[in-house]
């Protein structure tokens, strides 16, 4: 039985302490629950020569009120936390409702919010360490016409056709939250929407995150806060499973009619895809089984899949339609 490789581990008491760490240490991986890491290290696929445990940081866990209605998220904070607290069940639902649907109790009881949005792919050629472009080497082995890419994207395809696996970032861009990062001596606030990146950005990683960067945590801003919101996952099972497609919306209503709406799709492409046709189209209008048969067919518009998922593109539709269905209750 193999074992994983040998490493240093590292547990700063402080950002400060973990910077000295990771300047010490340019190519150090940064750990908290360790969910997506140990797959890695178990599997020798990543065998980094030192650990940043940074799950002892105080500051970086816990959930705050904000002085706009908002919340303040810490990065190490556990998805169970998230999933279950008062606050985020009461003023972003589908931010509780998504994290409560992510893999295990288990899992989740370990698992931060932080490592959720920050997770690399669970594309099973890269992850079982075949040479693709993500990887550095010349070909996507999951974009062939034999290939295993039912779980792959739809959108935005640029030699890799990856998809993120987060749960929770939907969600938090449809809500318009605010990732903070600590980047040598400043911190530095970047949307939700542009976290994320793809491959035409940057193939090798799926998030602005750099090396020696420290996800501090997340600002949920109030704007959505009280708003009628929604947040759906299809998954092949309902425990552990990744999305093969999820949806989050964020909404308005007045008078009947929506007067705002924010919906993002994930599982579709590289990064959560913001909605914008189906947006344009339900604000000013009544929920109802009319709105909901124009949202289908304008909810997949441009979608290319590859041989084996074209199933999501119904599964896309009809996910849209039941978040503006919602709408109507």
């Amino acid at each position: 039985m193999d074992v994983m490789h040998n490493f240093e581990l590292y547990q700063p008491g402080s950002v400060a302490d973990a910077q000295a760490v990771l300047k010490d240490n340019p190519d150090a991986w940064i750990i908290a629950g360790g969910k997506d890491s140990l797959d890695w290290f178990k599997d020798r696929v990543k065998q980094p020569p030192a650990l940043v445990d940074i799950s002892g940081i105080a500051e970086l866990h816990g959930i705050t009120a904000q002085e706009d209605g908002g919340l303040w998220i810490g990065a190490t904070t556990t998805l169970t936390e998230v999933a279950e607290d008062a606050a985020v069940r009461e003023k972003f639902p589908m931010l509780a409702k998504a994290a409560g649907l992510v893999a295990s109790p288990q899992i989740r009881n370990l698992a931060t919010l932080g490592g959720n949005v920050a997770q690399d792919t669970r594309c099973v050629y890269y992850r079982d360490g075949f040479p693709c472009y993500r990887a550095g080497g010349n070909t996507c082995y999951a974009n062939t016409p034999t290939a295993m890419n039912r779980e792959h994207t739809m959108y935005e395809a640029s030699r890799c056709v990856a998809v993120t696996p987060s749960d929770t970032a939907p969600a938090l861009v449809a809500l318009e939250a605010v990732m903070v990062i600590q980047r040598g001596s400043r911190q530095v606030e970047v949307p939700a929407s542009e976290f994320f990146i793809g491959p035409e950005i940057d193939i090798t990683r799926m998030t602005v995150l750099e090396r020696g960067d420290i996800l501090l945590g997340v600002k949920v801003p109030g704007k959505w806060a009280g708003s009628r919101q929604y947040f759906e996952k299809a998954a092949d099972r309902n425990v552990w499973d990744f999305a093969l497609v999820n949806v989050a919306m964020a909404a308005r209503t007045e008078g009947g009619k929506i007067t705002a709406a924010s919906m993002v799709c994930g599982g579709v492409q590289c990064t959560p895809r913001r909605m914008s046709d189906v947006e344009s189209l339900i604000v000013g209008e009544a929920p109802g089984a009319e709105l909901e048969g124009l949202v289908k067919r304008v909810a997949a518009r441009g979608a290319r899949p590859l041989n084996f998922n074209h199933f999501k593109v119904p599964l896309m539709q009809n996910l849209a339609a039941r978040a503006v269905r919602s709408l109507a209750v």
